[in-house]
């Protein structure tokens, strides 16, 4: 019996990580939302997205980063293991890539007047144990430097 409880659990453990593997490889196609209507846009109702746009609802927003910040925002990203995708005059797009199943997270950067708008946000699934806004906020830490 207990041969038959290890063996359930390992075959448990197999399905999970296929399908983990399987949205980690479905992540990878696809690219950030843009700019819409000229602003970031706004994140899905599930709790792996946070942006600093006007829309943001309080569970979604973060604060704006300040308008310094925007030279440094390509070798920020690099530092912090991104990839820039896009880079013009008023907007920026990244990547980052988790290490265990390759899940692809989307970070963009929109200049405004003001101040710099970021939003991050998982491609695939619902949660993100909070890594979109932990990234933003080691982001803004590494630019305020």
């Amino acid at each position: 019996m207990t041969f038959g409880i290890l063996l359930g659990a390992f075959a448990i453990g197999v399905m999970i990580s296929g399908v983990l593997f399987f949205l980690g490889q479905k992540s990878q196609s696809g690219a950030a939302p843009g700019l819409v209507n000229g602003e970031l846009a706004a994140c899905p109702s599930s709790p792996n997205c946070v942006v600093s746009e006007a829309h943001a609802d309080d569970k979604h927003r973060v604060d704006p980063l300040p308008l310094t910040a925007w030279e440094k925002i390509p070798d920020a990203v690099a530092a912090a293991g991104g990839e820039i995708a896009q880079n013009d005059d008023t907007y920026v797009a990244a990547t980052f890539a988790s290490k265990t199943f390759g899940f692809v997270d989307d970070v963009e950067f929109r200049k405004g007047e003001e101040a710099v708008h970021v939003r991050s946000a998982s491609r695939v699934g619902y949660s993100d144990r909070g890594v979109n806004r932990a990234r933003v906020d080691a982001l803004r830490a590494a630019l305020a430097e």
